[in-house]
């Protein structure tokens, strides 16, 4: 007797394993390099699908107030036609009349707070305790290190999260994440794209700001704020430094096998064209710094350090080695913290004091 396989999900895990990236990561030299980079840029950018609608900002100031030494905004600006967003603003006291200072968009993952424990708001157990399994308040770290900080919400995230507001309740057992990529792909885009968008809108508000050096621009994020970060970069040509928390992988094993994405985090055809090794590759000569938990329970350390092995494969053929770093920490799915403040002391020509 045969025995056939009656499971879809062991299907699409078999066509993963197997599967092999039309532009994957071929070049020897850095003149092949190039011309992969070039036009494999291109066919990704195309899998983001279109852009919104850009939009006059119309910033409003709602509060301003000061927390641990720094001197902390919360503004409200529009991100495009019809949808506005509030915006977190760390700056470091000690900023000098007319200084300018490094800047770093700080993206956050998944969870129902967004922006709040990242840009450091520990007004609560349930914020104290995001904060504590993460190290998740990078965007207020960072600032005490010196560096101007912003964060936004994702759609669906934070003070933008369609769960509180009963009126958009979404069905039993639907994900907003899914809702939203099913939304967006019907009218040819991708959250990713909106999301990208955003924050692009942000970085135009920051960077107009008489602290705040245009030039020197970093983005870094953790988990869902690392696919973020990553997306950022490859589409914001203002960005100069990047740092990608747990958010480095293969494909086949992280997303078909653990089924650790979601709509959010989905550019239609992607993997068709390149693994994530490859897209962190495309961002060469980006100076990159990665982190990868040893113990992280959703990007397995195995498959996580064979990625970043790929990627570093790819920044050696670029003939930019010292543009990639590490920070394998010790720790679950959080951020290392541990080379950070260096790396973009370093890339934004910033001495942290």
């Amino acid at each position: 007797m045969s025995f056939r396989n009656l499971s879809p999900q062991h299907m699409f895990e078999q066509m993963a394993f197997a599967h092999q990236p039309s532009r994957k990561f071929r070049a020897r030299t850095r003149k092949e390099f190039a011309t992969w980079r070039q036009r494999t840029r291109a066919e990704v950018t195309e899998c983001l699908g279109d852009w919104p609608e850009r939009c006059e900002l119309n910033p409003q100031l709602l509060a301003e107030w000061t927390h641990d030494g720094l001197r902390k905004q919360k503004w409200l600006i529009d991100v495009q036609p019809g949808l506005s967003a509030t915006l977190l603003l760390n700056i470091p006291a000690d900023i000098q009349q007319k200084e300018r200072r490094p800047v770093i968009l700080c993206w956050h993952g998944h969870g129902p707070h967004g922006k709040e424990p990242v840009m450091g708001n520990d007004s609560s157990p349930e914020l104290r305790a995001s904060i504590a399994a993460h190290n998740y308040n990078y965007g207020h770290q960072m600032a005490k290190a010196g560096f101007v900080t912003f964060a936004i919400d994702w759609i669906g995230c934070g003070e933008r999260n369609d769960c509180t507001k009963p009126q958009h309740r979404a069905p039993p057992g639907r994900d907003w994440c899914n809702l939203y990529y099913l939304h967006a792909t019907m009218l040819g885009m991708t959250p990713i794209s909106i999301n990208v968008t955003h924050g692009m809108a942000a970085t135009d508000f920051v960077l107009a700001q008489p602290f705040v050096d245009p030039e020197r621009l970093g983005v870094m994020g953790l988990s869902g704020g690392g696919t973020m970060t990553t997306w950022t970069a490859f589409c914001e040509p203002r960005v100069k430094a990047a740092e990608i928390m747990c958010y480095c992988d293969l494909w086949a094993h992280f997303g078909y096998r653990d089924i650790n994405y979601c709509g959010m985090q989905v550019a239609p055809g992607l993997f068709k064209l390149v693994d994530l090794p490859d897209l962190l590759g495309l961002l060469a000569p980006l100076p990159v710094l990665v982190d990868i938990g040893i113990y992280d329970t959703c990007f397995k350390v195995d498959t996580a350090m064979a990625a970043f092995r790929q990627i570093e494969r790819i920044y050696k053929v670029a003939n930019v080695p010292e543009n990639l770093e590490l920070d394998l920490h010790p720790g679950e799915h959080g951020w290392g913290g541990n080379r950070s403040v260096a790396f973009f002391g370093k890339h934004l020509d910033w001495d942290p004091r």
